[in-house]
Order: C-alpha cells, then structure tokens, then sequence
C-alpha cells in the first residue's frame, strides 16, 4: 500500500512537471474582450505597488499582484508620440507623429490601426477619453477604427493651441477644467457632470456591458487625460494631502492618482458582477515617464518618490520611457509573474490582432513591433534581442529634423542604453544609469551608433507633418459653436451599470 501510493505521489508530481513544461493552449485566435486602461504622465514612481510611501493604490496593487507583468516595458517620451506608436505598431515618427502640438500630432492617414482591423473581424471598439492623434474630422477615432467615441479635443482637457489641436471651448476656463466637461459623443457634443476620469470610466463600463449583453467582443481603450497638468482632483481625493502638508500640486496630481485607482477597482468589481474576466484581458499601463518629481512640504521642495529613476517624461534616459504594464486575463496568464524580455507599445498591434485571429494585412504600413504572445504563453520563451529607438522629438515648427538628430535620443537593447550618441550605461547591472560606461565599450557604440544612423535615414522620408501649415480654425471650437447655433448641447445620459 504504502509503495503504491508513492508511486502515486511520484506520479502526480510528475505529472505536474510535465504538465508545466507543456506549451499552454494556443491564445492565437482565442478572440478575447480587450480592456487597455492607459493613464498620462502617471511614472513607474505613481504606484504603492511600485513602493511609493505615500500614495495608497490598493486597487491596482490587488491588480499587480494578480497578473503577469512585462517588467522591461517601454514606451516613448510623451504622450501623442505613445498613441500613435500604439495604433499604428512602428515607431511614431513614421507615422509623422513627432511633436504634441504644430499639427505634428496627426497620425498619418495612410495608417492602417489595429482597431480598423479589430473591427473588420467583428469587434465593437471604443475609446473614452484622451485621443491626441489629430483633431480635424479626417484624423478622428470615428474614422479611425473606432465604433464608439468618447472624448475630449487636444492632447488634454481644456488645451488650445495654434492650429488644429485644441478643446472644445467651454472646457477652457480656468479653475473647473476637469469638472462637468463638454465631449464629443460619436457625432453629438454632450454635456457631462462630474469629475472627468469618473465620466470616462462609466463611459466605458455602459459600453463594456452593451457588448457583454449583445454577447459582441470587444476592445475597450480607457485613456484617462489625468494625472497630466493642470493638478486637479476632487477635494476628498486631495484632503489627506492637504493635511499632510503638501503644496496644490502634489495634492490634485496625486488626488488624480488615487482617483484612478478607486476607478479601476469599480471596473474590477464590474467584471466581477458580470463574470467577464475569464473572457477578457485586461492590461493597465501609462503614456510615457513620471511627471512631477518634486512637490513642496510645509514649505520646503522635496524630491518625491520616483522608483529610482533620475529623470521622467520628455527624456531619454530610462525614466522617460520604462513603464508599468500589468496584464490579467484569469486563468490563461499566470497571476503574479514577471517576464523581464525587452518590449514595448509598438508590440501591442500585432498582439492584439493575434489574439483576435486577425491577420495583419501586407499592404499596410510596416510594422515595427512583435507579438506578444509566444511571452504570454510561456514566460520564458526565447525573445531575440532586438534594437529600441526613443527620440524625443519637438524641434521648431519649420525647422530641419537632421539638426536635432542627437537631441535627446537614446537606443536600447536588451542590455544597452545609449544615449545622445555619446552615454552608454548597461542597464543589465546599472538599471538606473549610474554610470557611464561608454569608455569600456567602444565596439558597442559603434553597433548601435550605426544601427541608430540607418533608422534616422529611412525614418526621416516618413516625418509627413513636418512642413503642414496651421489650420486656418480650430475643428472643434467650429463643431462645438455649429452645433450650439443648430441645436444645443444636450445632457449626456449616463448609462445603467
């Protein structure tokens, strides 16, 4: 008796072993829903999960524990730059994305995005919130892929520049620019109440269960324009940081924060009540690097919590492009695990498409990024180094590109960051950039210099807004007064969750 059932605990603990080595069940074609919350200029530093002392985010702490984590994510330095790199699968300058404003912000209309495919395959898409792709009718989500549209004008609530990127008019004032916004609802401007991440939020619940009851899959883009400037938040979000001490700014910023968390635990709790999580991936990430790294206290400027980093959003170094990503999809990814391979935003469309059983089609743009998948099923999958590129952008309006080529730019493989072709750190060992160690390694310099000069040159032909002239009208601001002249601003219904 007792051999037999050694033998049987053997057995069982063989076939654990065995069954853990074997490949999962294929994701490729398994068409799950698709949730992507992606928050602006929320850091590596903005999560207590992440160990910052002061922010309590249990909601996405509980939401980290149980996913799998890309731990070396990457992103671009700003915000329109991010978006467009998301929906195209290449790098944005060669969707003529290089700037936020100047009309550089317009993903070219020869690209062909992931949800235009999703959609064509039988997926409802919606966005809910920030777009910053392109404001003119031509550039908008409507006719972009999406089927239902949500959103505010520019690349933040309220921001007018000179062109065609700018918000809608009553969004502008001063002091409430977050509070009972206007939003363009598929073709109609509504008038919402509230704090403006909360709208957003249940925007996109009532849709996520529309598809769920009409049993239609979906991708659901959730694009919070908080925690970006400027710092406001509810006064109960900002209370505890008030009575700490702090100044304004780090009370609305980190007031949006905990904002964001309290949001994403109701979705949590949703997907909970309407049984969708073993059907749904859901995937929180941010736009670029931390923003806001030093607030004051009773006065004095301190440094505030940054996971290590030396710099946020707009550099080149690692703080301006190393992201959270966690990914949940109950039961078909492992709760708790890390993969450290080297990705980015740009492999998101053909992961995406994968998922969904949607082949990429070959007369689109090229695509620059990989799926994600062969990581998903298996952690530690073989994934070839590969070579990242990160310019920041934003030169003046008219102004050669070539001249700022070297501007705050870096190039990343799986071991190397070289920086405005000069600094070279091994982020294998020095994760935060210590030390420079372009002297020790000359022959490196030379691979990625050269690698880095090949893609400026084939890049460069693609920078398609470089010499657009402004736009004569705000799109928008004459939307939003059209429609007011013709029929007003109606109220928008909120939906029954």
């Amino acid at each position: 008796m007792k051999i037999h059932m050694a033998l049987a605990v053997l057995g069982g603990v063989l076939f654990c072993t065995l069954a853990a080595r074997l490949p999962a069940e294929s994701l490729s074609g398994s068409r799950p829903n698709i949730i992507l919350v992606m928050t602006d200029d929320q850091g590596m530093g903005d999560l207590s999960c992440m160990g910052n002392p002061l922010l309590r985010t249990p909601n996405l702490d509980r939401f980290h524990a149980i996913s799998t984590r890309f731990t070396d994510f990457h992103v671009s330095p700003t915000c329109a730059p991010t978006r467009s790199a998301i929906f195209s699968g290449r790098h944005e300058f060669r969707n003529g994305v290089t700037h936020t404003i100047k009309e550089r912000e317009r993903m070219a209309l020869s690209t062909t995005t992931f949800p235009q495919l999703l959609r064509e395959s039988g997926y409802a898409t919606g966005i809910f919130g920030k777009w910053h792709l392109g404001d003119e009718d031509a550039y908008q989500p409507y006719n972009r892929g999406f089927s239902e549209t949500f959103i505010h004008g520019a690349g933040g609530i309220g921001q007018a520049f000179p062109g065609s990127c700018a918000d809608f008019p009553p969004n502008r004032v001063a002091d409430g620019k977050y509070f009972d916004n206007v939003i363009l609802h598929n073709d109609t401007i509504v008038q919402t109440k509230g704090f403006c991440t909360d709208v957003f939020f249940q925007a996109a619940l009532g849709f996520i269960k529309q598809q769920h009851e009409s049993d239609t899959p979906f991708f659901a883009y959730i694009t919070t324009n908080a925690p970006h400037g400027p710092m406001l938040a509810p006064e109960k979000y900002k209370k505890r940081f008030r009575d700490l001490g702090w100044d304004q700014n780090l009370q609305g910023r980190y007031g949006m924060i905990e904002n964001i968390d309290d949001n994403f635990g109701i979705l949590m709790d949703k997907l909970d009540q309407w049984n969708l999580w073993d059907d749904t991936l859901v995937i929180f990430m941010t736009d670029n690097g931390q923003a806001g790294r030093s607030a004051k206290k009773n006065g004095k400027q301190q440094q505030v919590f940054t996971a290590g980093f030396k710099t946020g959003k707009g550099s080149p170094y690692e703080g301006g492009t190393h992201v959270p990503a966690f990914w949940r999809w109950k039961g078909k990814l492992g709760e708790g695990v890390d993969i450290p391979a080297l990705t980015a935003h740009l492999d998101l469309y053909k992961t995406f498409c994968a998922l969904a059983g949607v082949t990429v089609p070959d007369d689109i743009q090229p695509i620059d990024g990989r799926s994600l998948i062969p990581l998903l099923e298996n952690p530690q999958a073989a994934w070839p180094d590969r070579t990242l590129f990160v310019h920041q952008g934003r030169w003046q309006k008219g102004e050669d590109p070539n001249k700022s080529k070297f501007k705050n730019c870096a190039v990343r493989t799986q071991r190397w960051r070289f920086v405005n072709n000069e600094e070279l750190y091994d982020i294998s060992v020095d994760p935060y950039e210590a030390q420079d160690v372009a002297a020790d390694h000359p022959e490196v310099i030379a691979e990625l210099r050269q690698a880095y000069d090949q893609w400026w040159a084939d890049t460069v032909p693609l920078m398609v807004n470089e010499d657009a002239s402004y736009a004569e009208q705000q799109p928008q601001k004459v939307r939003y007064e059209k429609q007011l002249a013709e029929k007003g601003i109606p109220d928008w219904t909120p939906p029954t969750l």
